[in-house]
């Protein structure tokens, strides 16, 4: 597949795999285990095991195959999310596409740390919950908005976020015993990123 303004790799339509075991731990669980986490974050967290964890990074991580998450959005700009296997610098590049079939823009990457600008909590929820469903891509919001989380640079985040996301691992799989656990690290980890940032600006609010 192509991606405008993103010529390189080999990019495969990825959504098929969103609804695998092991999805979940694979993309949001090191976000849970760093800086200053006292509990050692596992696939129990997200409802899987490391066995399912294990045989999905083998295809997310596959450097003949790079795993591509698109959101277009109803209203305005959507996202892609596309793991970037290059041998020895694995990477998940975001980009930003915009409506009218302009180039790409990569705003942000996850390489074990984040780079990049992000997005408000209002731009996060807005093209979570607007898909276009006249365009390939995921349409479930809860899957949207997981899939978005890590983009999340705001620091006024509102205080129903909690709820937002224990809702939405609750929807994708997550078990009632662990899901708030789960929640509370990735908001702290959000929290303690947004606040080391105080320079934040969206890219789509012209900064």
């Amino acid at each position: 597949m192509l991606i405008k303004g993103y010529d390189v790799g080999p990019l495969v339509p990825g959504e098929s795999l969103l609804v695998h075991p092991g999805f979940w731990s694979n993309y949001l669980l090191a976000m849970c285990g760093d800086g200053e986490c006292a509990e050692r974050p596992v696939p129990e967290w997200f409802g899987e095991d490391g066995a399912d964890v294990d045989a999905l990074s083998e295809v997310l991580f596959d450097s003949e195959h790079w795993p591509v998450f698109r959101m277009p959005a109803e209203d305005g700009p959507g996202v892609v999310a596309i793991y970037r296997n290059l041998d020895g610098d694995y990477s998940t590049d975001y980009l930003i596409t915009h409506p009218g079939g302009s180039d790409a823009e990569r705003i942000a990457s996850w390489d074990g740390g984040f780079s990049g600008t992000g997005l408000t909590w209002h731009e996060l929820i807005r093209i979570a919950d607007n898909p276009s469903l006249a365009d390939e891509g995921v349409q479930d919001t809860a899957t949207r908005f997981l899939l978005l989380l890590p983009l999340l640079t705001d620091p006024d985040v509102p205080e129903t976020a909690s709820a937002r996301v224990i809702a939405a691992l609750t929807a994708t799989g997550a078990t009632q015993d662990t899901v708030s656990l789960a929640a509370e690290h990735l908001l702290a980890h959000l929290a303690r990123r947004s606040h080391h940032d105080p320079t934040w600006a969206s890219p789509l609010s012209g900064g």
